[in-house]
């Protein structure tokens, strides 16, 4: 880390310890919408984008590495751009299978104390100081989430997309999570805690599809994609529909 990232990350945290000098918010948030105007410009052209998240810390060995590979391939010959965190692991993964189909990744980096270098896979890097200004841009661009087991990130995104669904800010927004193990007993801590609580509604639980199946995955996405979302093949570039 350079003199200027270790400034840049104690002025960050000055700025969450609470009210600060008025001009020293300001500046914060000039910053913040420098940031946001550049994910926008960076972004905008990407084409139709799918997410796919997962552990940068699970490497080939994991068997949910040739998941993510498959799906990466599923999405490319599809016709969408694989949107991925950009680091190694399952990201790289989804990533690579999208690059060997012939597909476009983009990689939304967050800049971290410890950084991460961009995988192998991406044809471009879009970097991003605060999170909250990477997720807008997640949804903002994509069509869907695909979430393959990982952390506190991968879960932030879900809940994330979840949150916005349940309280109407989208529509129609797919989640499909892949790993019936790691993701079924989630899911069966919502619907035995929080549906029984009432804290959700059973209805809430339905935006969250389960499945083992890297083609139910994509097939999950494009059809809403291109039904809901009105997304149609141009005769001439088209790929191919999936589900025919």
């Amino acid at each position: 880390m350079t003199d200027t990232d270790a400034s840049r990350e104690e002025h960050e945290r000055r700025y969450l310890r609470g009210p600060q000098p008025r001009g020293f918010e300001l500046v914060h948030a000039a910053r913040i919408f420098r940031e946001y105007f550049h994910g926008l410009r960076a972004l905008h052209f990407v084409g139709p984008c799918v997410t796919v998240f997962g552990s940068a810390r699970l490497g080939e060995d994991d068997p949910a590495y040739p998941l993510a590979l498959r799906i990466g391939e599923l999405l490319a010959k599809a016709g969408f751009t694989v949107m991925t965190g950009g680091g190694p692991g399952l990201m790289e993964a989804a990533n690579r299978g999208a690059r060997e189909a012939g597909g476009r990744c983009v990689g939304c980096n967050i800049e971290l104390p410890h950084e991460q270098l961009p995988n192998a896979y991406l044809d471009q890097v879009v970097s991003f100081r605060h999170f909250f200004i990477r997720k807008v841009m997640l949804v903002k661009y994509s069509y869907g989430f695909i979430a393959l087991p990982g952390g506190f990130g991968t879960f932030d995104e879900v809940f994330e997309a979840a949150t916005l669904i349940q309280t109407g800010k989208i529509a129609d927004f797919p989640i499909v999570l892949v790993g019936t193990d790691f993701w079924g007993p989630l899911v069966g801590v919502l619907r035995d805690e929080l549906v029984a609580r009432h804290t959700i509604a059973s209805g809430d639980l339905e935006h969250l599809f389960v499945t083992d199946d890297p083609l139910e995955a994509v097939l999950r996405v494009q059809s809403l994609a291109t039904i809901r979302f009105g997304l149609r093949y141009a005769p001439v570039r088209r790929r191919w529909f999936l589900g025919e």
